[in-house]
């Protein structure tokens, strides 16, 4: 039997399952990611509205009315094709005719009103031999020879609501050049999301398994934003609605307003202010384009996938081109990533092999692409702290230590030393007041601090959003100098405290919460 898979024909023995189709054809998917199984072609048109003509002086889009005959919209879904490499036949003031084909349907001799932009099915000198579509451009009265319905209707099967203007430009020199389904989510809303791989598929079953997506180089700071939102190739749905699913892993973290175009059907674009900032949207519709969109990229393949997932679902998503991160790797690794990608780098700090980069210049990999080469920084292994996040017990202060250390975005981060006094047993690190709003007290100590866990204090206190850690156990007060009640703790270092305390007051540490070597 044949099945397609990512829109690739392959050819599996009968009672194959979603499991052999991906080992047979190699197509990237992550376990736990929700797939696309389409039972085929026929099924998935047959909840097509809209269809598109591309002529020789642009595109024009029709939809199919809910209550028009159902004679003439199944006539319309057989045959539409028919319609292609056809001339424009006649163009008047009030309309423009397609055609002619060739049908069995019996012609009317009534007089009917039109309204602007109506699309009829007419038999023109009332033969069927000489099927056209007519496109209304003005309010008129006429005989088009109308097939005869079950409601003696009019003969209007549809509405044109794109490319307006292209209608009336057409002249009997104009050619349709092709006309095709304009594919929307209720057009597969007949498929099934499925997780289950030894789902059995038949003949002219459609699989999608990925979402793969081209990155705008006009937004180099958003599309970094969607690099680290998909760092593991996979993207969790956090809303759906008709018009878009949403990516709200990043929400609040900031991005300046970048490149800014049309919101159509595939289009990546992110908030860039106001109430969701830092979400990433996906269009299945068209929607008209806003300042505060930057626009990201868009869907080369797989919207399908993304027509059937939902809220919840993880999707297996692949982008061109791949991010270039050399934070937490060593110089080696970082020169065999940026060789193979046709990048010189220039190397700076700590330059042997085993050092860890910790500073990549420029920061996005557009712009790195655009200049072709990179300056890596790097450090002693041994100086780079190794954490564990508390996201679970503490969301809320983990979110905030991610976000003003750069770790929400990027797999090394930055701590300012605010007091490091030598003897005390205690360091402390800026905070940042415009992001410290909201740290209610949470994941609070009961009867001690532990060496090694950093906190903050939480808004019960003036000095909110300050962070801190103690070198030493206590019992009285938190990392920050004050009160259990008053201190949330978030994250506890696992690799490289005894180093930490050497850092002076003004020094820059450097975190990760990688796993360590």
């Amino acid at each position: 039997m044949q099945i397609k898979i990512n829109g690739e024909k392959i050819d599996l023995p009968e009672g194959s399952t979603i499991k052999d189709a991906i080992d047979a054809s190699g197509a990237p998917y992550l376990e736990g990611c929700v797939l696309g199984l389409i039972k085929g072609t026929q099924e998935m048109e047959q909840y097509v509205n809209k269809y598109k003509f591309k002529t020789t002086k642009g595109s024009i889009i029709i939809e199919l009315l809910p209550e028009a005959p159902e004679e003439l919209k199944s006539t319309w879904k057989k045959r539409y094709r028919e319609f292609e490499n056809l001339r424009i036949r006649w163009t008047t003031t009030n309309d423009v005719a397609i055609g002619p084909i060739k049908t069995d349907l019996e012609p009317s001799h009534a007089e009917h009103t039109y309204q602007r932009w109506d699309v009829v099915l007419s038999l023109s000198g009332f033969t069927a031999d000489a099927t056209h579509i007519i496109l209304v451009k003005d309010r008129n009265k006429a005989v088009y020879g109308v097939p005869e319905t079950n409601d003696n209707g009019n003969g209007v099967f549809a509405q044109i609501v794109g490319g307006k203007r292209t209608v009336m430009k057409l002249d009997d020199q104009d050619e349709i050049k092709k006309v095709e389904p304009v594919q929307e989510r209720k057009s597969v809303v007949k498929s099934a999301a499925i997780i289950n791989l030894d789902t059995e598929i038949f003949q002219g079953n459609e699989i999608f398994t990925y979402v793969d997506v081209s990155l705008s180089d006009e937004s180099p700071q958003s599309a970094e934003h969607f690099f680290a939102l998909s760092d593991d190739n996979k993207m969790h749905i956090d809303y759906e609605s008709d018009s878009f699913v949403g990516f709200y892993a990043l929400q609040g973290l900031e991005s300046p307003s970048e490149f800014l175009g049309q919101r159509k059907r595939g289009t990546i674009t992110l908030r860039n202010k106001g109430k969701g900032t830092g979400r990433v949207y996906i269009y299945r519709e068209d929607r008209v384009s806003t300042p505060s969109h930057s626009v990201v990229g868009k869907v080369v393949s797989g919207m399908q996938l993304l027509d059937i997932a939902g809220e919840g679902d993880e999707i297996t998503f692949q982008t061109t081109p791949q991010r270039i991160m050399t934070l937490s790797l060593t110089q080696k690794k970082a020169q065999e990533l940026l060789d193979a990608n046709g990048i010189k780098q220039i190397k700076e700090g700590k330059t042997d092999d085993d050092a860890v980069v910790v500073v990549q210049e420029p920061r996005y990999t557009m712009d790195i692409i655009g200049e072709k080469q990179l300056k890596t920084f790097g450090i002693k292994e041994e100086e780079l702290i190794y954490l564990e996040i508390y996201d679970e017990a503490a969301p809320r202060s983990s979110w905030y230590f991610k976000k003003i250390t750069g770790l929400l975005d990027s797999p090394v981060g930055t701590l300012n030393i605010q007091f490091a006094y030598p003897g005390t047993k205690i360091m402390m690190f800026r905070g940042s007041s415009s992001d410290s709003k909201g740290l209610i007290p949470e994941n609070t100590p009961k009867d001690k601090v532990r060496a090694g866990e950093i906190a903050l204090t939480n808004m019960s206190k003036r000095n909110v959003g300050i962070l801190g850690v103690r070198f030493e156990e206590n019992t009285e007060y938190g990392p920050t100098g004050e009160p259990f009640k008053s201190t949330n703790i978030l994250a506890n270092i696992v690799k490289g405290m005894e180093n930490l305390e050497k850092f002076k007051e003004g020094e820059t540490v450097y975190v990760t919460n990688k796993k360590p070597p």
